[in-house]
């Protein structure tokens, strides 16, 4: 219940400060950090799919109400959670105990930064995909795509970091 609890906190605090602080931030007017996504790259391992692709598509919902991008944010976060075990199998060398949390502490930074890297590209490339519905100017669509990825993966870097020095 408290797990619960603390899930939903973290899930509306990530919400709002996407919606009301992060989402009018644009460097050069391309780079938008996506932190909100850091909600499901740092839900337990254990966590089993179905919960998983819930929080996500409930994420997504929440951010695409507020924005008003009819199910975009829903699908890719979705998309998301559907990759994200067999990612963090892949990217990580070491087993993972089953009730850890995948962090810098946990995994090492390399594989931490691997496993953010392309969650984080993948999930920016469907939702900038599914945006334009085109890749007819494909400078403008790996330009967004490469800025938002490096400023999301910036900004779960340095929370991570900064909440591993409890």
């Amino acid at each position: 219940m408290v797990q619960l609890m603390q899930r939903l906190l973290w899930f509306v605090g990530l919400v709002l400060l996407q919606v009301l602080v992060l989402n009018h931030i644009h460097i050069y007017e391309y780079a938008t950090p996506l932190f909100y996504i850091y909600f499901i790259l740092s839900l337990d391992v254990n966590v089993s799919r179905k919960s998983l692709l819930c929080w996500a598509f409930f994420l997504g919902l929440a951010i695409d109400l507020f924005c008003n991008t009819p199910g975009m944010n829903a699908a890719a976060a979705t998309f998301l959670a559907f990759v994200r075990h067999p990612l963090l199998r892949i990217q990580t060398v070491r087993d993972i105990p089953e009730e850890a949390v995948p962090d810098m502490r946990q995994l090492g930074f390399l594989p931490y930064l691997r496993y953010v890297l392309t969650c984080t590209f993948l999930y920016v490339f469907i939702l900038h995909l599914l945006d334009t519905f085109s890749l007819f100017s494909w400078k403008l669509f790996l330009l967004k795509v490469v800025s938002d990825v490096i400023m999301t993966v910036l900004f779960i870097l340095c929370v991570n970091y900064i909440s591993g020095k409890k």
